[in-house]
């Protein structure tokens, strides 16, 4: 700061009036730690436990995990990058201190720093914008409000106003309270005009956004006439003290409960976030014109701490752009250890609408969690695909298996694993489990560099993959018949020939092996990562198969199957399909007959639910025989 020095006195006044875990508890939740001390997040560092403690009694603050520490006045110069006049100047603000300033002759209105001299004129032009609103020009914004059902009580709850519809009202208004131009544009609150500065936002509804720490940074102003050629939200461009993405506009009213009841509401817009919080849901809060992202996250985090029963609930219009942005928000899903969700109105409606049309409590129970986040994202990603074709399954699957494999929590990645094999109408569930757990075990090996495995196509396999048997077992094998003939032709042709069966041998259930040394060696082939790692060669790939046989008895048959000579004139492509489509035929119609058989089981008068499921699989299974057997291999 220019000019003169804060009275050392007055510095400690500041110091003393303002308790630090009042302060600090206006960015984080803090609860007891013990001692009289208190403890939360670190705002300074990314941490899952609270490594962060404030000491009351001493005034002061302290990070076990980055080693941040000090009083009050270090606390806020640091988490909102002040400088240390600026900081004793907002301080003594709230406190109600005036500072004496000295080495003579210094005015603090003309010289404070930069941040609190925009905020200072933040302040000012949204009480101006408040009083506007009682203007005559306003009556379209009034009407504006009642129309979603916000009455005058609503609109100075949340401080709305009114931007007038001439050049510069408020940058005269500015001007007359001793801002200068240059602070004026900086602030974003005017832009330069031909004849000097004008204001940026005239003849809109204002919606003032506060910070955390519930000091006004900027606006949003919503259009309100035709004749307005701007868009229909207008926020504050970036400036030193507003930063969309690391805004939530109603943060400032929702923080305390929001750390209070560990739940958090976030809607898209500021007439959502009024509707929730005058319905009772005053956890509801709205990004600021930009997608859900990291630094909100960080915000949330600091209030939510975390905790096991903390609750993150989007509302996202059921449209192609809300079902975007929820998809957006998973992305950043598992930096919560919350829960998240995702609640969509009937008929699409947001917050506000719902509100207008069927009251508070349709609003109250839109946000009771509904459907979890993950859930919602898979069903966007599965809704793309025709779950009617084998194909169309396995591309389903490739896509949704590597997000499913991002949930850290294990036992909630098998439970969404097995969703997504219902999702998907895989009867073969543990398959769809084994694969998302190879795709987390391959992320978290290679943290996540490299290219991912190549993806099997389990969606073309209804088939169940238990584990085979660790060795030949059961009666001696008859070469004879066709179905452990073609057994052992398929095996062949994955160990000799992997390229002409990959990638659909990989996706074949140990099961489809009816002879139990047969399934242990395809058990063996998949345990030694699936023939697709024979493409490139197979001296290696044929190494790995044998090194992963679980005894010498299964061993010494992958090496037989590995030099006995294929029975095909030609082998090739076609031959290697024949191959595939016959094992894959038979195990269908062997699944059909067990349905069938369940059918009859449950006769008429079994539960409803349960019989048109099976009704379902039986057609299910009787669709993609039938496709098997016209289209052949194009159909696996």
């Amino acid at each position: 700061m220019a000019g003169g020095r804060i009275n050392d006195d007055d510095v400690k006044a500041v110091r003393d009036a303002v308790p630090i875990d009042a302060v600090v508890s206006e960015y984080l939740q803090l609860r007891n730690a013990g001692g009289g001390n208190l403890k939360g997040l670190c705002p300074f560092h990314d941490e899952k436990s609270p490594s962060f403690q404030v000491s009351p009694s001493k005034g002061l603050f302290h990070c076990f995990g980055c080693q941040e520490g000090g009083d009050t006045i270090a606390f806020v110069m640091k988490i909102d990058h002040l400088s240390f006049s600026e900081t004793v100047e907002r301080l003594a603000a709230k406190a109600g201190i005036t500072l004496r300033y000295e080495e003579g002759g210094y005015t603090p209105g003309h010289q404070r720093g930069e941040r609190i001299r925009l905020i200072e004129a933040h302040q000012a032009a949204a009480q101006f914008y408040v009083e506007q609103l009682d203007s005559a020009e306003a009556e379209i914004g009034r009407k504006f409000l009642a129309e979603r059902g916000f009455d005058q009580a609503a609109a100075q709850h949340f401080s709305v106003g009114y931007s007038p519809a001439g050049w510069d009202h408020l940058t005269r208004y500015l001007r007359g309270k001793g801002f200068s131009d240059k602070e004026l544009i900086l602030s974003g609150l005017s832009q330069d005009g031909r004849r000097g500065p004008i204001d940026r936002f005239r003849g809109r509804l204002m919606w003032p956004i506060r910070d955390v720490g519930g000091d006004v940074v900027g606006f949003g102003a919503r259009k309100l006439r035709d004749d307005d050629n701007g868009p229909k939200y207008l926020n504050t461009p970036e400036t030193p003290i507003y930063k969309k993405s690391q805004v939530l506009y109603g943060i400032d009213l929702a923080k305390k409960d929001i750390a209070k009841s560990s739940r958090a509401v976030v809607v898209e817009g500021y007439t959502d976030v009024m509707a929730c919080h005058l319905a009772g849901v005053t956890t509801a809060i709205a990004t600021c014109g930009t997608a859900f992202g990291g630094d909100h996250i960080k915000i949330l985090r600091r209030l939510l701490m975390d905790n096991g029963s903390a609750r993150v609930i989007f509302t996202f219009d059921g449209d192609a752009a809300g079902q975007k942005a929820a998809l957006r928000a998973f992305e950043d899903d598992q930096k919560f250890a919350a829960e998240t969700y995702i609640a969509i109105a009937p008929d699409g409606m947001d917050p506000c609408e719902l509100r207008l049309a069927k009251g508070d409590e349709a609003v109250q129970e839109l946000v009771e969690p509904r459907t979890p986040l993950f859930e919602f994202a898979l069903r966007q990603i599965v809704g793309r695909y025709d779950l009617e074709t084998p194909a169309g399954r396995a591309a389903a699957l490739d896509e949704a298996a590597p997000i499913v494999a991002r949930i850290k929590n294990v036992s909630s990645q098998h439970e969404v694993a097995v969703q997504l094999a219902g999702m998907l109408g895989i009867l073969d569930t543990q398959f769809v489990v084994r694969r998302v757990a190879q795709l987390a075990r391959w992320a978290r090996d290679r943290g996540g560099r490299g290219p991912a495995p190549a993806t099997p196509r389990p969606g073309t396999s209804p088939q169940a993959h238990a584990h085979a048997p660790s060795g030949p077992a059961g009666p001696a094998l008859n070469l004879r018949n066709p179905v452990h003939q073609t057994e052992r032709e398929l095996l062949k042709l994955a160990l000799q020939y992997p390229a002409l069966v990959s990638p659909a041998f990989d996706a074949y259930g140990v099961d489809e092996f009816t002879a139990p040394p047969y399934a242990a060696v395809r058990q063996t082939i998949a345990d030694a990562g699936g023939a697709e790692q024979g493409i490139e060669g197979t001296t290696d790939y044929l190494t790995r198969v044998r090194d992963a046989a679980p005894n010498d008895t299964v061993r010494a048959l992958v090496t037989e199957l590995a030099v006995e000579a294929i029975h095909g004139r030609v082998v090739d492509e076609t031959y290697a399909g024949m191959q595939l489509v016959a094992v894959r035929l038979r195990a269908v119609d062997r699944r059909i007959r067990d349905v069938q058989g369940t059918l009859t089981r449950l006769g008429a008068h079994g539960d409803p639910e349960r019989l048109a499921a099976v009704q379902n699989e039986l057609w299910v299974l009787q669709q993609y025989a039938q496709s098997l057997r016209n289209r052949g291999a194009d159909a696996l």
